[in-house]
């Protein structure tokens, strides 16, 4: 955790952490921010402040409004599901701890969604672009019944070691929310779909449509528009490599490149010898 976040804990005498949370009633509405006041209590995440607001959603003003909508499932940082910007920084709403991320006085939290994806309601989003970019570099293993298989190929130490890290991906969308090459107006895929599409091609079974993955980041919103940026890579909550990731499919799509530059020529040479 960088030390802009970890801040100094909270004074045991504040009795209270107030929260300026995005009010929105889908992608075309107007929004606004209501504030709440919950009761601090001492290794209380913001999902669990969430949760207190659901059970009381009074405004700091005294107005009983409806409860803030959010995402939330596993509460242990394992399904990504709520994701959202604290304090202007995309982070796990589970994980962020109210004591490492306020300082003493009567400190305010403000909690918006995500603003690369359209919002659903408050700060819930729709994340089908990103779902969408897994599907078109074809993030799975194509299999062709459910009998036994027997055995997969063995793999190498080194390849295991770094396939374990490149599945904890939880589909969050940080990496999403913090890239500026990614906007609400192009059709740029993103570090998760870049980094799945390399687990997939690492896979001994994977490796059969290698190409078809190598050619799904090929073309308008394909890696080539990445911006280098490695915003990506600093606020992935699980810390993968996602920077290494799009080195090495670039690579990839380099050589597929030159194979069908040559590969074209190649076709031309033997039609223009051909006979007439």
């Amino acid at each position: 955790m960088d030390n802009a976040t970890a801040q100094a804990p909270v004074s045991t005498t504040t009795k209270h952490v107030t929260f300026r949370i995005w009010r929105q009633d889908g992608p075309d509405k107007p929004g606004h921010f209501d504030e709440f006041r919950v009761p601090y209590n001492k290794g209380a995440n913001v999902i669990s402040c969430l949760m207190e607001i659901q059970r009381n959603p009074v405004t700091t003003d005294g107005r009983k409004v409806s409860p803030a909508i959010y995402d939330a499932a596993c509460l242990e940082e394992v399904c990504g599901s709520c994701a959202m910007n604290i304090n202007g920084r995309v982070r796990m709403a589970c994980s962020a701890l109210i004591d490492r991320i306020i300082g003493d006085g009567e400190p305010i939290i403000t909690l918006e969604p995500m603003k690369k994806f359209p919002v659903a309601r408050d700060l819930a989003v729709d994340r089908s672009r990103m779902f969408e970019a897994l599907k078109r570099v074809k993030a799975w293993i194509n299999i062709d019944g459910t009998h036994n298989l027997g055995p997969g190929p063995r793999q190498s130490q080194a390849d295991h070691t770094v396939m374990y890290k490149l599945s904890t991906c939880i589909t969050c969308g940080s990496c999403l929310e913090a890239c500026p090459q990614v906007t609400v107006d192009n059709d740029f895929m993103g570090a998760a779909a870049i980094s799945q599409a390399r687990l997939f091609n690492m896979n001994p079974t994977g490796k059969m449509n290698a190409e078809e993955r190598v050619r799904g980041l090929m073309g308008p919103g394909g890696i080539q528009d990445c911006g280098k940026a490695q915003n990506c890579v600093k606020v992935c909550p699980k810390e993968i490599p996602l920077t290494t990731s799009i080195a090495a499919m670039n690579r990839e799509v380099t050589k597929q490149v030159i194979k069908d530059i040559f590969f074209d020529l190649g076709g031309e040479k033997t039609s223009a010898g051909g006979p007439g």
